[in-house]
């Protein structure tokens, strides 16, 4: 039976991340995933300044032209209302994510990680710390980073469900016609779009990806908002809808149990404002090797999780951060509010920009939040007041 330190589920930027950086320790590890590489993967690919930091450290990757597509303008809009546009913000970098995810796999592989890729998963046997496979042998491990989506098997297991039907968001997305966008191509960036949610238009050279995404208990139809948004946007209309769910905000407390840790989507790490998903998923598995080494290192692998728990307590109190603001932005009776107020600050737009990008981090937003939001409040009020 192959023995290994590690065993990963899941060869996403998580679990890719975590094999990477596990065998940059030294320790032996098996990447298991149901599907081959390359994958149809449904995901905006949308990479901030805070995920190119995190690939650069973890990967040594760094943002080239055969994966990124650099682009430094955004618009905003509020249902139907322009809310304004930014001109050269700090560069965000848009990719395919069947081309990156195969590219992140290739490395994690070229490291040593053993490849168990389209090898499905018949049993967790947690007891006796295996893996057993549909076909081939059992897979034993020392400690286990499921790193397996938001819907892992390994979190249901576990904890009997893998998410809240009360906090989990839904997304669906197209690949529309490509509009030959340059640098100067705009990301457009459509508030409530879908109820407690927002859509968005990312041109490619090959597509454009659009979608949408909201809380799913407050979209029981989302096709019907979808429609609505490519209707508006005036293409994508005929292209091949999917769907997935989205870990809206909600991350797991202790993200784990016993020598099983989870990691990005799996342990619920997506930021419910900007939707932030692969940065905390490559940083998290990452993270996860390294507690990983730390606790084997000391002969016992139940010392990872709680050394895990602490290493990604900052990005659980970040996406806490977001879910206090949320609402000013997405709650319907707020939106008159935000609007207005968005519209006319451009301080605030790059505050959003900049926490997309990674440059500050939402303390430093919540205190510039907190002492423009009375003079806004006032302005908002004696405006509704006056009837302008």
């Amino acid at each position: 039976m192959p023995d290994f330190d590690l065993v990963i589920l899941g060869a996403g930027p998580a679990g890719t991340a975590a094999a990477m950086q596990a065998r940059t320790l030294g320790l032996s590890v098996a990447l298991v995933d149901k599907a081959l590489f390359p994958r149809q993967k449904l995901g905006g690919g949308l990479v901030t300044g805070r995920c190119a930091a995190h690939l650069s450290d973890i990967f040594g990757m760094q943002i080239t032209p055969d994966l990124f597509e650099t682009r430094r303008n955004f618009e905003f809009h509020l249902k139907d209302q322009y809310l304004g546009d930014l001109q050269d913000v700090p560069p965000l970098h848009l990719t395919m994510r069947w081309d990156f995810d195969h590219h992140l796999l290739k490395q994690a592989l070229a490291a040593g990680a053993a490849d168990y890729t389209g090898h499905r998963i018949e049993a967790l046997d947690f007891k006796n710390n295996k893996v057993n496979l549909a076909e081939g042998e059992p897979l034993s491990y020392k400690l286990l980073i499921a790193a397996d989506g938001v819907q892992s098997p390994t979190a249901k297991a576990l904890f009997g469900k893998p998410f809240s039907q009360d906090t989990i968001g839904f997304a669906l997305e197209v690949e529309g016609p490509a509009q030959a966008p340059t640098e100067a191509t705009p990301i457009r960036i459509d508030f409530a779009a879908a109820d407690w949610g927002y859509g968005w238009s990312f041109p490619k050279k090959s597509s454009t990806t659009i979608g949408l995404g909201g809380l799913h208990a407050q979209n029981p139809d989302m096709k019907s908002h979808l429609a609505t948004y490519l209707d508006k946007l005036g293409t994508g209309q005929t292209a091949k809808v999917k769907g997935h769910f989205l870990p809206f905000g909600a991350p797991r407390p202790i993200p784990g149990k016993d020598n099983v840790l989870l990691a990005g989507d799996a342990a619920g790490l997506v930021d419910p404002i900007t939707g932030e998903g692969i940065g905390h998923a490559i940083h998290s598995g990452a993270l996860a090797a390294r507690a990983a080494k730390t606790a084997l290192d000391q002969g016992d692998a139940q010392r990872a999780l709680p050394l895990y728990t602490t290493a990604t307590k900052p990005i659980r109190r970040a996406i806490a951060q977001a879910r206090l603001l949320r609402p000013l932005i997405f709650s319907a009776r707020l939106q008159p509010f935000f609007a207005r107020t968005f519209t006319a600050s451009q301080t605030l737009k790059r505050d959003y920009m900049h926490l997309l990008s990674g440059d500050i981090e939402y303390p430093a937003l919540l205190r510039r939040t907190a002492l423009r939001l009375p003079r806004a409040a006032i302005r908002y009020l004696s405006a509704a007041a006056s009837g302008n």
